[in-house]
């Protein structure tokens, strides 16, 4: 056993309510590791990885996670579907029968931190049941130095006892699991859910609060990179729309993949490690995130080849979302410390299956707020016979689960930040269909798509001109480095022009109805960028 700081005496968890029966503090990850194997609770792959199964739930349960009501969270959170209130008094009494049940137990404690700029960071001691949660903790959060930990007082608790079962009728849970954040106590509770993710997105959550309420600092849900000469870049988009893909570049230093602050003087990371997809992970499609997985790595959910520990990643038997987490300097192009200057270029990706919108398209500072707003892909509908029509996908500021306060409040954050640097380029790139919907068109080349992405980070789109899109009023390079110049006007790819103006104004109206639950919360500047919709079209 590792026991830390044992003169500090904020290492003591009866101060919290627990009297356990072993506190492990923080171990090193081959402790945690053997630890796990010795238990059972996990098996090693041919590259060493730690493979653990999260139980019931294999991703996180947004209607089972509340915030607590209370003087700091009454009149600042955006309350309804995203942020379910629970009562301080159901929190409090919830909290001691976890407490007990975690009573004589064995339980993992780490002390780990969240952003990378020093002046917000943000302390967390996180209290586990099992080794290889604490194991994920220490790949996910900031790791800080033996004599920082010497010394940190925390900020935050995490305690997560994935065996504690709630009764619903009587702890006010909607079942058994819950995931709790308790802003005036500081306190992150998970109970009957093994699920890791659930930790990261707390204090993600519990970020997107603080930050922007208390230090207009924006919390963003991209990722970020920097070029040699320190230009940085941030992507933004949903699952399907290229992210990681496109973020993922050798000759470019990766900042982080998933979580960020935007201040007065930075973009910063919140985390210390990658919490990757690997559902049809290959070496050859992402060679950095394969590599990653290794001794100190955890993949949760896989299955094996028959008779081997060699992963078989295209396997759905578990669930889709097969995870791998690792520290970011498992990456090799990552930077550390993860945080570099203001960015100079900001993407938001966007996979249209319905081929209206351009390939890439610059954004003025109110079409910027809009389309944050908006959130906006298509996914192609399922396997079921018959259906081909795309499914519009909106997500406010590409990330609403994760976002406690309206999100008319991230993006007027944003455009102040645009006004404040206005020497930042947002750019929206379509990485869906040309020349038709799903089913007609064709998906964009990658290649086109990089090479689009590149010109932009390079300078190479600021001095051509553009032409506005006569429905959503984006305006449209005349051309691009190594990309055709007729695929950069998206009506001129269809061979029915008619059939476009149509599909242009359905989609239009898509975003126009979506918006409406924002738009009393939303400035006049945001809505004057809403697309032109014909009502006779």
């Amino acid at each position: 056993m590792q026991e830390f700081g044992r003169k500090n005496p904020s290492f003591d968890l009866s101060s919290l309510g627990l009297n356990v029966g072993t506190a492990h503090w923080n171990l090193s990850p081959e402790e945690l590791v053997n630890k796990t194997l010795e238990l059972g609770q996990g098996v090693l792959n041919d590259t060493g990885a730690l493979c653990v199964s999260t139980g019931k739930f294999t991703g996180r349960s947004p209607k089972d996670k509340f915030t607590v009501k209370d003087a700091i969270t009454e009149h600042s959170v955006d309350w309804g579907d995203v942020n379910i209130p629970m009562a301080p008094d159901a929190f409090d009494k919830l909290y001691d029968k976890v407490c007990a049940y975690m009573g004589g137990r064995e339980v993992w404690v780490r002390d780990a931190y969240a952003c990378a700029d020093p002046k917000y960071r943000l302390n967390i001691r996180v209290v586990n049941e099992t080794p290889w949660a604490n194991l994920f903790c220490n790949d996910l959060f900031l790791r800080p130095t033996t004599a920082e930990i010497e010394t940190q007082n925390h900020d935050w608790l995490i305690l997560q006892a994935p065996g504690f079962q709630a009764d619903p009728a009587v702890d006010g849970t909607r079942q058994a699991n819950f995931t709790i954040v308790n802003f005036t106590r500081r306190v992150i509770l998970i109970g009957g859910s093994g699920y890791t993710g659930e930790m990261k997105k707390g204090i993600f959550g519990v970020l997107n609060f603080v930050l922007p309420h208390d230090h207009k600092v924006l919390s963003m849900h991209c990722s970020a990179n920097e070029g040699k000469d320190g230009d940085v870049a941030l992507f933004f988009g949903l699952s399907g729309t290229g992210k990681t893909t496109l973020s993922a570049d050798p000759n470019r230093a990766l900042i982080g993949d998933d979580e960020h602050g935007w201040s007065e003087t930075s973009v910063f990371n919140f985390e210390g490690g990658c919490y990757a997809k690997c559902i049809d992970l290959t070496e050859e499609k992402e060679p950095q995130i394969y590599r990653a997985i290794k001794h100190g790595s955890i993949l949760e959910n896989i299955e094996f080849f028959e008779g081997t520990n060699k992963v078989d990643y295209a396997s759905t038997k578990i669930t889709e979302n097969t995870r791998a987490a690792y520290p970011i300097n498992f990456i090799e192009n990552a930077k550390e410390p993860s945080f570099g200057g203001q960015p100079r270029n900001i993407f938001f990706l966007t996979c249209d299956a319905f081929g209206i919108l351009p390939p890439i398209s610059k954004l003025t500072k109110a079409q910027a707020m809009y389309h944050f707003i908006s959130g906006y892909t298509a996914k192609v509908a399922g396997t079921e016979v018959g259906v081909t029509e795309p499914q519009t996908t909106f997500s406010a500021c590409f990330g609403r689960v994760f976002l406690p306060l309206h999100p008319a409040k991230y993006a007027e954050l944003l455009g102040k930040k645009l006004e404040e640097h206005n020497d930042v380029n947002v750019w929206l790139v379509n990485t869906g269909w040309s020349g038709g919907s799903y089913g007609v068109g064709h998906r964009m080349k990658l290649s086109y798509t990089r090479a689009m992405i590149t010109a932009a980070m390079k300078g190479e789109l600021d001095n051509v001109s553009y032409e506005a899109h006569p429905v959503f009023g984006v305006l449209m390079p005349a051309a691009v480095p190594g990309v055709p110049a007729e695929i950069l006007s998206p009506r001129n790819t269809w061979a029915d022009k008619e059939a476009y103006d149509k599909k242009a104004n359905e989609l239009a109206k898509l975003f126009v109805n979506n918006f409406a639950k924002y738009a009393d919360k939303a400035n006049e500047e945001i809505r004057s960028a809403a697309p032109k919709v014909l009502e006779n079209a």
